[in-house]
């Protein structure tokens, strides 16, 4: 059978050392270990250490797990929010985000734009101080990005409030400023080309004193268990061993590569990637404003994205449909740190020969 290229926006490819990985980890019978003995502490340790370095993570940050990043909205919010949070909404995520809020009849505050839009701090309410912000840098069903200047303006305009950022499809490309940051999370199955199943959740002292101060909603899984175990860098759940094994070693394998490396490659590909949609007339790029478009996920419309993703797949090239009311109207493109240079490449030229 022939061997595809997943460019799904995930899961998506893996990152090309898992699979030498994952024969070390099962010769060693990692997924057999205990999550109370020393052995897994020292690989949560042997992770947040690489994920320190390649995320230029503060001291006072601390790495969590769960079981995905779905996961960590229902947690953020049950320890910190008491009665209100802010919203920022332009796409299927973000607003499932403030959706989560609601079910928590939390009073979630919602400023939404179109799909393919941002929402601009000009935008964001006045003489108001929100709990926590949420934000989601990088709009995986549209492939609109929030600008990072924005957030620093957020943390301006609400000085005092938790800001809590989604960069589920767009860490470690995106430079995250941690030091306005009070929260982060993401998913493996993404830009870290792992398969899915596991979600990483980073808070700083803030975000846990505030939880400390939330009461009548402590749990298992509150904030409280998680510190505790983290300081034995264990979880307070039996967690998917073998992908915290799996994360350290991908990310030790970019720590070699090199950020700066990645991220310019990432930025050279999605310029490809975009120049190839602006030259066409049938299938154009769905985020209008350049400033706005995501350089890990190509969104375009047209009116034949369905048949197109079919014409790629009968040639091993996997493109992601639409996501919700976009379905048959979009294709979405992963632009991931596993997608080479000449993989993108030869993915334009097939696009190119199949569309006007």
């Amino acid at each position: 059978m022939k061997r595809k290229i997943y460019f799904t926006p995930g899961p998506s490819a893996l990152y090309f050392t898992v699979e030498e990985h994952l024969r070390t980890a099962f010769k060693n019978q990692i997924p057999s270990i205990s999550h109370r003995g020393e052995e897994f502490s020292n690989i949560y340790r042997d992770t947040d250490k690489n994920l320190r370095e390649l995320l230029s993570l503060p001291e006072d940050y601390c790495v969590f797990f769960t079981g995905s990043a779905t996961e960590v909205w229902e947690r953020m919010l049950q320890s910190s929010v008491r009665s209100e949070s802010l919203h920022l909404v332009n796409g299927a995520f973000s607003r499932r985000f403030s959706n989560i809020a609601g079910q928590l009849d939390l009073n979630p505050r919602v400023v939404e734009v179109p799909p393919g839009q941002i929402v601009t701090v000009d935008q964001l309410p006045d003489n108001y101080e929100p709990e926590l912000v949420g934000v989601t840098h990088n709009e995986t069903s549209t492939g609109a990005m929030q600008p990072l200047e924005d957030i620093r303006a957020i943390r301006e305009k609400y000085p005092e409030a938790l800001i809590a950022v989604d960069v589920v499809s767009s860490l470690p490309v995106v430079p995250l400023p941690f030091d306005i940051v009070d929260s982060a999370y993401f998913s493996v199955q993404k830009c870290f080309g792992l398969p899915s199943g596991l979600g990483v959740w980073l808070v700083n002292n803030k975000f846990i004193e505030k939880a400390r101060h939330i009461t009548g909603r402590s749990s298992y899984h509150g904030i409280d268990s998680f510190l505790s175990n983290y300081r034995k860098y264990q979880t307070p759940a039996t967690p998917n061993v073998l992908s915290i094994y799996l994360l350290g070693k991908v990310v030790g394998d970019m720590l070699e590569k090199g950020l700066d490396r990645i991220r310019m490659e990432t930025r050279y590909k999605s310029a490809i990637l975009y120049h190839l949609l602006e030259s066409k007339v049938e299938l154009t790029p769905f985020v209008e404003h350049q400033a706005w478009r995501s350089e890990t996920i190509i969104v375009a419309k047209g009116k034949q994205t369905g048949s197109l993703a079919e014409a790629l797949a009968q040639k091993g090239l996997v493109v992601g449909r639409g996501y919700g009311e976009f379905k048959n109207d979009h294709i979405r493109i992963a632009n991931f740190p596993t997608h080479s240079k000449e993989q993108i490449e030869m993915l334009a030229d097939q696009i190119d020969g199949m569309v006007n």
